[in-house]
């Protein structure tokens, strides 16, 4: 099947006991428009990133290290690097 590069923007709130709850990731159509949405974001949400990923979607195969676009706030620590 056909690889292909994902752009994705995932926001993070303050769920019950002050841990992050991950928000509905929001798909972009390039580098730039992920990272415009993700600086938005950051105003108003306690953590935001900003990742493209690619591989084949239909076969659930992506590569192990998604490209790191923009990161602001309190994230997961698979994000923390």
């Amino acid at each position: 099947m056909a690889r292909e590069t994902i752009h994705l923007v995932q926001a993070f709130s303050i769920g019950k006991g002050n841990r992050l709850r991950a928000d509905t990731p929001v798909p972009c159509n390039s580098v730039e428009a992920a990272r415009r949405m993700a600086e938005r974001l950051a105003l108003t949400k306690a953590g935001v990133v900003a990742f493209s990923n690619s591989g084949d979607q239909e076969l659930g195969e992506f590569d192990d290290a998604p490209v790191i676009i923009f990161k602001a706030g309190q994230l997961p620590e698979q994000f923390e690097n």
